[in-house]
């Protein structure tokens, strides 16, 4: 992997990772770009004891352009977007509209492809090795910002999720606090470790599924995918790596090796759960990592890096909406027993 750093227009940070070593990145950002002015303010809920983002300003960001102005797709004569290069592997940038910056955090764009039409189930290995290298190099990267105590890694994907861009492509959240769902997850770790007499959770997770079999969905030498006991979401799997690692960086080479191969599949799955003729299923993966700093990073050692996928899609042209009891009180209740999903997700293997 061959990484350059470069600066667009108004002083934004841009990244591009290239799988050849001879690539050379002098090409600049030659729109007339304002500097980025931001308005994030993180606010506290008395109530609840979460922490709110108000960012007024993004309410003016690029909503769904066509794909001849899409600002993810290369620079063409006559056509400048956000990356300047006429081509290109994987690119990281500065989001133009970001929920956080400055002391608040960070946030970055993660184009997968230059390849518009395609989505991240497309990508050869090599591509989504690519991927996963930025998505590591990034999490050290802002790990070192003293304003962050933990990076997200994710990807929206489909109109149906609320993506404003139909380019194939992810994001980085680097939070100055710990998310209220790793609190919980840590505090969950904790109280098991309590009643346990030191066991781990996220290790007894893995085991329970590995045993019981009903949920597994795929399973390969250095990874295991299942549908959770008390799955969330209609269709969602979390795929954790058999040796338990906090974050990205910490993940064994030949952990990195053959993620590509599970990865992919399981997304080309997810695209099959419904049946031939239906449309992309839209799904949001999102990567989970031990905090760097802060209350959260005391049980560093402790958590389990994993990737939960899931889709919003309960059955074919019906969605799961979040309603009242789940919006309201945060109950959630789902159509799918996870065994049935686990079986279909299983059904729809690869041949």
């Amino acid at each position: 992997m061959k990484k350059t750093s470069t600066r667009l227009a108004d002083g934004r940070e841009l990244l591009y990772y290239d799988t050849r070593d001879d690539l050379v990145r002098e090409e600049t950002d030659r729109r007339p770009l304002d500097p980025v002015s931001t308005a994030s303010e993180l606010r506290r809920d008395p109530l609840l004891g979460d922490t709110v983002v108000v960012a007024s300003h993004r309410q003016g960001r690029t909503y769904l352009p066509p794909a001849d102005a899409c600002p993810l797709c290369p620079s063409r004569e006559g056509r400048d977007s956000e990356i300047p290069a006429p081509d290109y592997d994987v690119v990281v940038f500065e989001n133009r509209f970001p929920s956080l910056a400055g002391d608040s955090g960070r946030c970055e764009v993660v184009c997968f492809t230059s390849d518009h039409d395609a989505s991240f189930a497309d990508l050869t290995e090599e591509q989504a090795t690519l991927v996963l290298e930025a998505w590591t190099d990034r999490t050290a990267e802002l790990a070192e910002l003293p304003q962050v105590q933990q990076v997200f890694c994710f990807e929206n994907r489909g109109a149906e999720i609320g993506v404003t861009l139909g380019h194939p492509h992810g994001q980085i959240y680097g939070y100055p606090f710990t998310t209220p769902r790793t609190a919980l997850m840590l505090r969950s770790l904790a109280e098991h470790r309590e009643r346990t007499g030191g066991r781990n959770l996220f290790d007894d997770v893995v085991a329970r599924e590995r045993a019981e079999g009903t949920r597994v969905v795929l399973e390969g030498e250095h990874w295991v995918a299942f549908v959770p006991y008390a799955a969330h979401w209609p269709y969602e799997v979390h795929l954790h790596p058999k040796r338990r690692v906090p974050d990205l960086r910490a993940l064994e080479d030949d952990a990195r090796t053959e993620f590509p191969q599970i990865y992919l599949e399981l997304l080309r799955r997810f695209d099959r759960i419904f049946g031939p003729g239906e449309p992309p299923t839209p799904y949001i993966s999102a990567w989970h990592q031990a905090p760097f700093r802060g209350e959260g990073a005391l049980d560093r050692a402790e958590f389990g890096l994993h990737l939960e996928l899931f889709t919003i899609r309960r059955t074919s042209g019906k969605l799961k909406y979040l309603a009242g009891s789940e919006s309201g009180m945060n109950v959630f209740i789902n159509d799918v027993p996870p065994e049935t999903a686990a079986e279909r997700l299983r059904e729809v293997a690869s041949k």
